[in-house]
């Protein structure tokens, strides 16, 4: 029996010691196994809940957040345009902003072609604590300050002129910066947009030979335009989320020799449909003397835009471009 237990004891210690190798050789794999597996467990995938809204909207920021974009008219300028004016918004709340406005446009080689850049260069604040809440912020805040603004940039592209029964069609590719700062304060979202649209415009010219043109000529006494727009506008909210917005837009314009009135009604409306569909209606005076274009302008937020917002600006228009050689 002496024999056979040793065998069997052999045997044991034989198992023993190669299981504990086995375990010695692997030990490494196992700790990393292990640590892999704390980690997934740890840091688990976060997906943004669809159902609820961001809050990140122009109902609940400041006035220069995300604006409606001024909408184009069907044409582009063949001058270099610089505008600079000052804004006053009052809202609904009670609360106050004022600031510095530029903007420039910028013909490329071509009348059809303009790349515009502008921005509320500085704007100051004061909120209410009525604004305060409505806008979700802590007790803690600020409730006056200043802060710089987004910058925008645009190229705006002419693709049909206007003839006899045709109208001005134009395209434009927008964007904006994460310039603006102050998101705990409500003045901006703190991140990128971007957006294009298509406006459609015709004019009609009344003038001592009545005509119907697309550019204006010059026994014309005065120019009626209608115009619209659609397009798309999309700007990122928070965790990767981002607002898609249809834009819309409806103009009408009317110009004499040295006055214009245009009225603008527009928006767009984003998908969240909890404060990001602003709507407002837009009216502008304008003077026109020797490239000096004066004009005051008054936009009052119909949904979604509780400012009333009134803006007295000076644009100075510029001919850079050569006039092309009539071929013989």
């Amino acid at each position: 029996m002496q024999p056979a237990n040793r065998a069997s004891n052999f045997v044991h210690s034989h198992t023993v010691n190669l299981f504990i190798r086995l375990l010695i050789r692997h030990r490494l794999l196992i700790l990393l196994s292990f640590f892999a597996s704390a980690l997934y467990a740890e840091v688990q995938p976060v997906y943004p809940n669809l159902s609820q809204s961001t809050g990140i909207a122009p109902a609940y920021f400041g006035p220069n957040a995300l604006p409606v974009p001024d909408m184009l008219d069907g044409r582009t300028d063949s001058t270099l345009s610089v505008e600079l004016a000052v804004d006053g918004f009052f809202g609904f709340e009670k609360d106050q902003t004022a600031d510095i406005f530029a903007r420039i446009h910028i013909p490329l080689w071509t009348p059809r072609v303009n790349l515009s850049v502008w921005m509320p260069v500085i704007e100051w604040y004061r909120m209410t604590s009525e604004r305060q809440r409505t806008c979700r912020l802590q007790d803690t805040v600020q409730l006056s300050g200043h802060e710089a603004g987004d910058v925008y940039v645009s190229t705006d592209i002419q693709i049909l002129k206007a003839r006899c029964y045709t109208p001005d069609i134009a395209f434009r590719a927008a964007f904006k910066t994460a310039s603006g700062g102050s998101f705990d304060k409500a003045r901006y979202f703190d991140n990128p947009g971007y957006w294009f649209d298509l406006a459609v415009g015709k004019s009609l010219y009344f003038g001592r030979t009545k005509r119907v043109s697309g550019t204006v000529q010059a026994d014309t006494f005065l120019e009626l335009r209608l115009s619209g727009s659609l397009g798309f506008l999309c700007w990122q909210t928070d965790n990767g989320r981002q607002n898609d917005a249809l834009m819309y837009g409806l103009q009408l314009f009317a110009k004499s020799q040295y006055l214009g009135l245009r009225a603008t009604w527009g928006g767009y409306a984003g998908w969240e449909k909890h404060g990001d569909r602003p709507m407002t209606v837009k009216v502008q005076v304008s003077g026109y003397a020797k490239g000096f274009e004066p004009y005051l302008a008054y936009q009052y937020g119909i949904k979604d835009y509780p400012f009333h917002q009134i803006r007295v600006g000076l644009a100075y228009h510029i001919g850079i471009l050569k006039p092309r050689k009539n071929k013989q």
